[in-house]
């Protein structure tokens, strides 16, 4: 299980947000409002009924917390309504779960490969998901503003 502490990047994020910020605990319901962080070493996947669940299983694409593990058990969450988003990263992950949040009737958004550091993670989340919107970071902080009001 994770360790009682938050880490580094809770505790950074939450002095920059006004949501609330935490890491992730295994069967915890999901509070509206909330940015749920996985902890290290740890899986993260939605069950139905809106509850977190933390898994050990092995990593994908090199990488435990997965992208794509979150991404597909949002999908398969049949009452989420669920708007996925890749951003710069190094690895394929969250490339298939992205196309299932689409396909499953969620949103898709994808940064600018052009605007990414690492543009990897963006490109092959626009292989995957074509139908995705392409945005720069300041266009997704607009349209997530319209969200929030």
């Amino acid at each position: 299980m994770p360790a009682d502490r938050d880490s580094a990047l809770v505790e950074l994020f939450r002095s920059k947000c006004r949501m609330n910020v935490k890491e992730a605990e295994d069967k915890e319901p999901m509070e509206p409002g909330t940015i749920y962080f996985a902890p290290p070493d740890y899986h993260v996947l939605i069950e139905n009924g809106n509850r977190l669940s933390l898994s050990n299983d092995e990593p994908v694409h090199f990488s435990r917390p997965s992208i794509d593990v979150l991404f597909e058990s949002a999908a398969a969450a049949d009452e989420n309504v669920v708007l996925g988003i890749v951003l710069s990263g190094g690895s394929e992950d969250g490339s298939q779960g992205l196309r299932a949040i689409y396909e499953s009737g969620g949103g898709a958004w994808v940064q600018d490969p052009m605007e990414a550091e690492a543009k990897l993670m963006p490109r092959a989340a626009l292989v995957a998901c074509p139908s995705a919107f392409k945005l720069n970071l300041s266009e997704m902080q607009s349209r997530l503003k319209e969200f929030a009001a």
